[in-house]
């Protein structure tokens, strides 16, 4: 029951996300750079995995990215869990519904319900609101709850709207610096989004490589059936 009321809210949240008119900037992902999947893992576990939990992935499915079993241990896990161990976060969800009003999302498929497109936008679309019991809102999800974790790297922005006739246009101004320029920020959000995505299926990147081979062998054996056709049928009239 549990399953079926999960898949109900996942559908719900993504038929939502899907009738949304947000400017979604294209995250430059690529599941096979192993190095931004390893940063990307790093990064989630250094700033996510203490709210939220992934709880559908375990620290050893990070050897599929190049981790040994050591590195994971000395690198990544920073309580006493083993490397088959779920990710699970170290925050209670009563200490989470005290903090933000909600217990913070599982993120094993966030990236499945959401998209990569949406979580780069949401990564980079903070902005200072001091209605906000955070200080913070963001461009991709109005009100959100979540305050701005990476604003260090980032830095603080504004919203500007400047209104154009019946139509307004939003635009975020960067008006604090943060430790990372720009750039070096987008490089950091667009490698933790390449791990959600790698976490929300892990062999996807297989699964695409197999799909390969599998649209070549389906080409070749059509022309084999097709001269093997042709033999069979020339002498029937």
């Amino acid at each position: 029951m549990k399953k079926i009321l999960f898949l109900v809210s996942l559908l719900a949240s993504t038929m939502a996300f899907a009738s949304s008119d947000i400017h979604l900037d294209k995250a430059p992902t690529k599941l096979s750079d192993q190095q931004s999947l390893q940063r990307g893992a790093k990064t989630f576990v250094n700033y996510c995995l203490s709210c939220h939990s992934a709880q559908a992935m375990r620290y050893n499915r990070l050897q599929d990215i190049g981790l040994t079993e050591q590195q994971i241990k000395d690198n990544l896990i920073f309580t006493g869990a083993k490397v088959g161990d779920a990710m699970t976060n170290s925050m209670s969800k009563k200490d989470a519904l005290a903090a933000f009003g909600a217990a913070p999302p599982d993120l094993s498929v966030i990236s499945r319900s959401r998209g990569a497109d949406w979580l780069y936008t949401y990564l980079r679309g903070f902005y200072r609101d001091e209605t906000r019991a955070t200080g913070w809102n963001n461009v991709a999800f109005d009100k959100v709850g979540m305050p701005h974790v990476l604003y260090e790297f980032q830095g603080e922005q504004v919203l500007h709207v400047e209104k154009h006739g019946e139509h307004e246009t939003q635009k975020l101004v960067l008006t604090k610096p943060g430790k990372m320029t720009p750039a070096e920020y987008d490089g950091m959000v667009a490698d933790l989004v390449n791990y959600l995505e790698f976490m929300g299926e892990p062999i996807k990147a297989t699964r695409m490589k197999l799909g390969v081979f599998v649209l070549l062998f389906l080409g070749i054996f059509f022309v084999v059936a097709y001269y093997l056709k042709k033999e069979f049928w020339k002498d029937i009239h």
